[in-house]
């Protein structure tokens, strides 16, 4: 008699026990022979099958109420009122000042992790220090530097600040990826309170804070995946380079949509209130400069008049401000100090007036029509038709020679 290979003899024997298996299952299930009794240490489970079934005498009866079930799925579902009053109170929270620095106000898709941004800002703030004069008084200097600390300290930003002022007229202030903050001694001159020039550097500060951006970027960057001139030119800090060719601005990360501007005033506000300033100076602010650029067209900026203080903007932050900040007794509307560092810099700025007076003012030399150059040996000149020709002269001893 031949042997089977003992691979198809595992085969066999694990089938026979697949089989064995199968048939004490079917066994368990079919009813005792007729004369016999169940054994009393394995009594029969009740099945959904067997629900309806008399049980047998000694085995507990668990009953379910089918009510019970109902109320209980109708508990584990979600209510949607209360999820929506969850949402709300969520919406709340992300609005409320007194959650600031406790809550997450940059969400969204961003490639740039915190220290590829500040690299990034600092190259970009490198581009704008070569293009403009930075005052390094160091009163005016101090002063707003304190002023942006004090409101970065009271806001949603996770990255350290540097703030420099630029001697420039136009009335504007602009912050960086990655916290470089620069500030227009222009709008300096033109804010009337200290409130009024937090606000604007409040609004600044949120941008960063939500790292509008890099974010930004990001959106533009996945717009333009399949393209090839960010790889040729460098990425996103190149990119910036070409559009603030000539300009103080790179303004490819300054430009924001209307939902991020407003998102900025918001943040804007709440930052400024915390730190203890008048949040209708921000308003106050914007209100003036709309007016006197409708009086005086070109008294913002380029980049400035690119986001404008509309009505509708203007009348949104009201109402965030009766919505989200509650009154307070007192707030800072202005310091002695913001009034001497603003005369210091009008001063500044009046000495350089002078100054490019007194040099357009220096004495003008002009030749009359027709004269000639003529030599100091003899006091005598010879005229020639052509003034740019030079008029030759000889000495007495070179025309006796000849």
């Amino acid at each position: 008699m031949h042997r089977l290979p003992a691979s198809l003899r595992i085969v066999f024997g694990a089938a026979a026990v697949f089989i064995i298996s199968l048939a004490a299952r079917a066994g368990d299930t079919n009813p005792p022979p007729a004369g016999t009794t169940p054994a009393a240490s394995a009594p029969a489970t009740p099945t959904a099958d067997s629900a309806d079934a008399a049980p047998a005498a000694d085995t507990p009866v668990e009953v379910v109420d089918n009510t019970k079930k109902k109320d209980k799925a109708k508990a584990d579902k979600p209510d949607k009122a209360a999820t929506a009053a969850t949402d709300k109170k969520k919406v709340a929270a992300e609005k409320d000042p007194d959650q600031i620095g406790n809550r997450n106000v940059s969400k969204g898709p961003n490639f740039y992790s915190i220290e590829k941004e500040i690299a990034l800002g600092k190259s970009l703030a490198e581009q704008v220090q070569r293009q403009a004069k930075i005052i390094d008084d160091p009163v005016i200097a101090e002063y707003v530097n304190r002023v942006g600390q004090n409101l970065v300290r009271n806001s949603d930003a996770k990255v350290p600040f540097t703030i420099k002022v630029i001697d420039i007229e136009d009335v504007n202030a602009f912050a960086l990826p990655g916290g470089f903050f620069f500030v227009n001694s222009g709008l300096i001159l033109k804010a009337d309170t200290e409130a009024e020039l937090a606000g604007v550097m409040a609004h600044e500060i949120a941008h960063v804070a939500a790292r509008h951006g890099t974010r930004q970027a990001t959106k533009a960057e996945l717009a333009q995946l399949m393209t090839l001139p960010l790889i040729f030119y460098g990425g996103w800090a190149g990119y910036g380079a070409r559009q603030a060719a000539g300009v103080v601005l790179p303004l490819s990360f300054l430009h924001f949509s209307q939902a991020v501007e407003s998102e900025a005033d918001l943040l804007g506000l709440e930052y400024m209130y915390k730190t203890g300033y008048d949040p209708e100076a921000f308003v106050d602010f914007f209100e003036k400069i709309q007016a006197l650029e409708k009086k005086k067209p070109g008294t913002l900026s380029k980049f400035f008049s690119s986001h404008p203080p509309t009505g509708n903007r203007i009348v949104t932050s009201q109402q965030n401000i009766q919505k989200y900040l509650k009154e307070r007794p007192e707030y800072v509307v202005t310091t002695s100090e913001f009034d001497t560092v603003k005369a210091r810099l009008q001063t500044l700025h009046n000495r350089r007036k002078v100054d490019s007076k007194d040099q357009n003012n220096g004495p003008t030399l002009r030749k009359k029509p027709g004269a000639g150059t003529g030599s100091a040996d003899d006091g005598k000149g010879s005229g020639s038709s052509d003034d740019d020709r030079p008029t030759l002269k000889r000495r007495p001893q070179d025309s006796s020679v000849n």
